[in-house]
């Protein structure tokens, strides 16, 4: 496994991934910049370098999470929801068959290893809160305001 750090509007990423894929993406406060990207995560830091400056709604890279079959069916639902659009936790339950499943549903979503990629910021409350975000909620706001920004209208 090669690891890389990149500096991002919020924090520090921490990029980990080999030739089967991308592992782990996530965020911190603190790190030390790489100053050598290795290969195999090329793809990926320049992906996110260009998801920040909005060129680029998607991702292409491979990914390799580990995880529960559950969590990785949860997370598949979570690259389901559309760039700049949102989710409730009781419809991403509904969506994947078993609406009384929104506890374990949330506690996948908490344990996603793909920050931003595996877009578990577009899960929201069903009341629209922004409910919890492990890389804390000022993150998550910053992100869906990225992904949906509002413009002024002209008034002529």
């Amino acid at each position: 496994m090669q690891t890389a750090f990149i500096k991002t509007p919020l924090g520090i990423a921490k990029i980990i991934g080999d030739e089967n894929g991308i592992s782990v993406i996530s965020i911190s406060d603190e790190g030390i910049i790489s100053e050598i990207i290795p290969v195999v995560l090329q793809e990926a830091v320049s992906q996110l370098n260009d998801y920040f400056e909005r060129k680029r709604a998607d991702f292409t890279f491979k990914l390799n999470p580990s995880g529960t079959e559950f969590q990785k069916k949860v997370w598949k639902g979570l690259l389901g929801i559309p760039f700049g659009k949102t989710m409730s936790y009781l419809e991403l339950s509904k969506k994947l068959g078993d609406v009384k499943a929104i506890r374990a549903v949330a506690s996948a979503n908490g344990k996603n290893p793909l920050w931003i990629v595996v877009p578990c910021h577009r899960v929201i409350g069903t009341d629209g809160s922004l409910t919890g975000y492990a890389g804390g909620l000022w993150r998550k706001k910053w992100l869906l305001e990225h992904e949906n920004p509002r413009t002024q209208q002209s008034l002529f």
